[in-house]
């Protein structure tokens, strides 16, 4: 038995052995040296392939999602044979320190160390740089997976990421050029960073609003590293930059991962000093904003960090930075491959250490508020559960009774009585310290110098009234059987109210299927049955619709689709308040819509634009390319929206003629956040800057040259929250209530305006509910438009000076724009 044991192990080892000399490096895989040219994706994917295949007992490759672009999105497992073996129980038991599945783990569990690479598609180093790393672990680091398992996504991003990677393999010279001026060191717009909805994917980790991002969470929540990195490129002049991180830390985050973050960042200085190579560590990148791909993983217990390599889409394979050194692709590569290796040295060195520091990170004993109570419109609250899911954050329905804490509304103490349609959720669950972050009323701040915005919380995104108690509140079970309705064909017609974007949905779904729909700009009361309606609530007559045969099928079968609960009439005569024939009943037009694209543009502002039409009203829109806006027929639109952006050279003097020209005669303009800056004081349109004698000069003159950058936070607004004042009659604002809270962006400030609608805006002295905004700012948004309509002959320009669809995250402020596109000046006659 012994001797065939003893042959049977060396026919492994021969095995073994034979599979390691197939394996090829990348250079040999690829048929070019790593670092002289990008790889495309499809090429690295087959690396990695070509690696799992060569060595299964090693490296597993899973496909864990596909872009909108239909490119496949992987993750590959590394480790020792043994622990492949029992991969599965390992991350059970992983999961079982997090608390996140019952039972007991051991305490010599493996390290799990995640390495995310090129999230932004045009700092493209990072992935050549995962191919090189799985290559050199996997045959000269081997050691280090005996108490490890490496998780490697070689690449977040694969649509941003071609898209740099073609444009610059058709665009750049050979050899290549390292002339800064040369035209391979400038994108074109939109640039490789973003993905095919132009969002960034590196703020998207916790909204999750993108195809890539909620596939990654799906499998990064089976997992839950110990440690995670985030591989970025950052301006050609600045080196490397690795953990710590800069100030200001959230306070959730523990004393070891601030302190194991430094352990990781001075071995890291340990290679570059060995090497001569330059970094700066403990600037710049915070540990705040949760959406991040080093501070989410931090709120699951994580050591999260970013490592950022200079070069960004502009060094391609070798640009001259400022200093008149060359900064190369295989540069690039090494150091990123050096800090990767380092990081998994220390992970290993400290597995046993990570694991207890792990367990300890789930116990939420000590967090302040226990509970997180939101009570307001239903559909909302379905869409913070859709949220919730995303991130196996577990909630429950509360029990009637009183519920007391910190009120959302006034930041003050304070009682409500609590029904079974209200939503818990608690901290005391695995993931209650992320409950923490995602609800905080007001973020606390030890530093005003921040990477993003400062303010976040889902009950102000979601427009919900909340409640955080410091006691866990009783829940209840309740179950909800989906009423479904039924077509009545004796009636006149149907009725919807109008509340939230899902009734948005309804609504375009309906004027898709070529139904003719109405809404009421004064309330009314039916006379059979005898319901009340607010502004905006959706009228579909039959007799608008008498071409449709199948009227009430379509009616009914979309409603229930959507889930909106729809209210047969017997009659057109209303109890009280206009009838159906009213004037002030109108018809919904079909709007053909237009958004501005291309150069100028901030392609992140359109492609919010275009991800919310495309994704969620599914409502078609035509791209107009700022170049071709002077030969455009506008005629053809009867809404034209300009996205954030720098439009000086755009709207020029004869752009912004034309425009008024098609305004007058019925058409809808819709301006968002930097856009305005180019209508702001001009003639024929009625926005105003708003100005304030500053009265610091003198005193700013005299600031030492250390402290200007800490003095400039003064008249910086870092993403906070301010409660507006809204003319909820105006039909730009119906569903809203009386007032709106919006996340105000940057220091931009525009006077009410004199000749037209202030829909909503700051009322004197405002003051933010939550998040920073500096003292000289604040000075200036006294009585500030927040959004407004001014009519110019039978047309309209919609001023938004908040950006109401911010990473599709704001959710509160959809409802904004489709008012605006669908409901304000909405004549009876189409152009």
């Amino acid at each position: 038995m012994q001797k065939f044991l003893l042959v049977l192990s060396f026919i492994l080892i021969a095995i073994t052995n034979s599979l390691s000399q197939d394996l090829k490096s990348p250079s040999d895989f690829l048929g070019y040296d790593l670092g002289t040219q990008f790889s495309r994706h499809h090429q690295v994917i087959d690396y990695f392939k070509h690696v799992s295949q060569t060595l299964p007992n090693q490296v597993l490759l899973e496909q864990y999602g596909q872009t909108y672009e239909r490119r496949p999105l992987y993750m590959t497992i590394i480790s020792s044979e043994e622990n492949i073996k029992n991969i599965d129980q390992i991350r059970e038991n992983n999961l079982k320190n997090a608390g996140v599945i019952e039972g007991n783990s051991t305490s010599n569990n493996p390290a799990i160390i995640w390495l995310s690479y090129n999230v932004h598609g045009n700092e493209a180093s990072s992935t050549e740089a995962a191919m090189k790393t799985l290559y050199t672990l996997i045959t000269e680091k081997q050691d280090l997976l005996k108490n490890t398992v490496v998780i490697i996504d070689p690449c977040v991003n694969p649509d941003g990421r071609d898209r740099y990677v073609n444009w610059y393999n058709e665009t750049s010279s050979m050899p290549y050029n390292t002339d800064q001026q040369a035209s391979e060191h400038h994108e074109p717009w939109p640039g490789g960073r973003p993905n095919h909805y132009l969002f960034d994917l590196n703020r998207d980790w916790a909204w999750a609003t993108q195809i890539e991002s909620s596939s990654r969470l799906k499998v990064y929540n089976t997992w839950l590293p110990q440690i995670h990195v985030d591989f970025h490129e950052q301006g050609i002049n600045n080196p490397y930059y690795f953990a710590p991180a800069a100030e200001p830390f959230h306070e959730i985050i523990s004393e070891w991962q601030r302190h194991f973050q430094t352990e990781i960042g001075q071995n890291n200085a340990k290679y570059f000093d060995n090497n001569g190579w330059l970094y700066f560590t403990r600037e710049r990148f915070d540990l705040l904003y949760p959406s991040y791909g080093d501070t989410y993983p931090t709120y699951m217990g994580a050591i999260g960090m970013t490592y950022e390599q200079a070069g960004h889409g502009r060094a391609g394979l070798g640009i001259m930075n400022d200093e008149a050194t060359e900064l190369t692709l295989k540069d690039r590569i090494a150091h990123h491959t050096t800090t990767g290796l380092s990081t998994i040295e220390m992970t290993s060195q400290n597995a046993e250490k990570l694991n207890l520091e792990f367990k300890k990170f789930f116990d939420n004993t000590d967090l302040k508020y226990k509970s997180y109570v939101m009570h307001g419109n239903s559909d909302k609250i379905e869409a913070v559960k859709h949220l919730l899911d995303k991130h196996d954050i577990t909630y429950k329905y509360a029990a009637k009774g009183k519920v007391s804490g910190m009120m959302y509304g006034t930041g003050k103490e304070g009682k409500y009585e609590a029904t079974e349609k209200d939503l818990i959720v608690s901290t005391n669950q695995p993931k209650g310290k992320m409950v923490t972050v995602l609800f905080e009323p007001d973020t606390k701040l030890n530093d005003s110098i921040t990477y993003d915005i400062t303010a976040w919380s889902i009950p102000y995104a979601y427009g919900l009234d909340a409640i955080a108690s410091k006691q866990e509140v009783k829940t209840s079970i309740t179950t909800k059987t989906p009423t479904l309705n039924t077509k009545d064909t004796l009636g006149v017609g149907y009725i919807s109210a109008w509340n939230s974007l899902k009734d948005a949905e309804f609504l375009t779904a309906l004027l898709q299927k070529n139904i003719k729909i109405r809404f009421n700009e004064k309330p009314f009361t039916t006379l059979k049955p005898e319901l009340k309606y607010d502004r905006g609530s959706l009228i579909i007559t039959r007799g608008d619709n008498k071409s449709s045969s199948d009227f009430d099928d379509i009616i009914i079968e979309t409603a229930n689709l959507h889930k909106r609960k729809i209210q047969s009439i017997a009659t057109g005569y209303s109890k009280s308040g206009t009838d159906l024939g009213s004037p002030d009943v109108k018809l919904i037009h079909k709007q053909k819509i237009a958004i501005l694209s291309g150069k100028s543009t901030s392609s992140l502002s359109y492609g919010e634009l275009w991800h919310f039409f495309e994704q969620q009203l599914h409502y078609p829109i035509s791209s107009i390319n700022t170049e071709h806006l002077h030969k455009t027929e506008l005629d053809k639109y009867n809404v034209l929206i300009i996205p954030d952006g720098y439009y000086g050279d755009v709207l020029n003097e004869n752009a912004l003629k034309k425009l008024q020209t098609w305004i007058k005669k019925g058409g809808k303009l819709v301006a968002i956040d930097g856009s305005l800056k180019s209508l702001a004081n001009k003639k024929g349109f009625a926005l105003k800057t708003n100005k304030v004698k500053d009265t610091t000069k003198t005193k700013s003159n005299l600031v030492p040259y250390a402290e200007r950058e800490r003095e400039a936070t003064n008249k910086l607004i870092t993403g906070a929250i301010f409660k507006s004042k809204v003319d909820n009659t105006h039909p730009m604002a119906f569903g809203y209530d009386k007032s709106y809270l919006t996340l105000k962006l940057g220091n931009d400030s525009y006077s009410l305006l004199e000749n037209g609608y202030n829909v909503a805006y700051l009322e004197e002295a405002p003051k933010p509910i939550s998040g920073f905004a500096g003292k000289d700012a604040l000075k200036e948004l006294g009585n500030s438009l927040v959004f407004g309509e001014e009519r110019i002959g039978k047309g309209s320009v919609i001023y938004m000076v908040d950006n109401p669809l911010f990473r599709s995250f704001w959710e509160n402020g959809k409802l904004f724009m489709v008012n605006s596109v669908f409901f304000v000046n909405n004549n009876r006659f189409e152009l």
